[in-house]
């Protein structure tokens, strides 16, 4: 199932995404939350009429850096021999055709595309074979980097978590295996990134059993998996988009921020 998250009349909902053609998708009103045990309320809108939103928002974003080989050496960084983890607030996430905002402290903003783990239930130290029992679903993402900042100030704060710095969505797939799907980043139209989620140094279970050991991961917990060799550059007015298999596409325009 595709749960989005959307607006329409000033009202906020969740919605069952059906169908197949993109000018034809409608939204099932979801009757409560997609955390708990829901009911589709047979009442349906056209995805057209309605503005998606993101569709979680989390408490928390747990990030994970260096998580494919190929892009630790393309900055010159090890591959880490544990899981690597940084956070982004949730002042910083956007939902698609939101804009980024490129933030004025920053010279060299980058694009990383990532699959996202949208996490389903309150949980702590999950056991290995328990994992895909406290995930939603899976969703897109855009780890949005102030590069200059990030290598001048060492730490990642302010480098990846600035307003608007977490584009995503376009809705959490909750049936996919997240194994080996294709990752790809287009920047106005253009091919940037392109890599397969078995590419993974940690993959999802390592990532959420490792986090889960040291915190509670709560219903709509975003956990961000690494991104693929091939991140660079946004200026204003570029379009971004990811795409990954099985989900669908994510984009964001970048505009100087006001």
């Amino acid at each position: 199932m595709r749960i989005a998250r959307f607006s329409i009349d000033g009202n906020v909902a969740f919605g069952a995404v059906e169908g197949d053609q993109p000018d034809e998708l409608v939204l099932d009103i979801i009757k409560g939350i997609p955390f708990a045990d829901f009911e589709l309320s047979g009442t349906k809108v056209p995805l057209s009429k309605v503005r998606l939103l993101p569709p979680v928002l989390p408490n928390k974003v747990v990030a994970f850096g260096r998580n494919y080989a190929e892009h630790a050496r393309e900055l010159g960084n090890e591959v880490p021999d544990a899981p690597f983890a940084f956070f982004k607030p949730s002042t910083s996430v956007i939902g698609p055709g939101d804009a980024i905002q490129y933030p004025s402290f920053s010279e060299e903003l980058h694009h990383e595309a990532e699959l996202a783990v949208v996490i389903g239930r309150m949980c702590r130290e999950v056991p290995r074979d328990r994992v895909k029992d406290v995930i939603l679903g899976y969703t897109c993402a855009n780890d949005i980097t102030a590069r200059d900042v990030q290598r001048r100030e060492k730490q990642w704060a302010r480098a990846k978590g600035f307003d608007s710095s977490c584009p995503l969505g376009p809705w959490v797939e909750t049936d996919l295996d997240p194994d080996d799907l294709t990752i790809q980043l287009t920047v106005n139209g253009a091919q940037r990134q392109l890599g397969r989620t078995s590419e993974m140094i940690h993959p999802i279970a390592d990532l959420i059993v490792n986090i889960s050991e040291a915190m509670t991961l709560l219903p709509g917990d975003v956990i961000l998996t690494g991104t693929p060799a091939g991140v660079g550059p946004l200026n204003v007015g570029d379009e971004v988009a990811v795409t990954i298999e099985g989900i669908g596409t994510l984009t964001n325009k970048v505009v100087k921020r006001g």
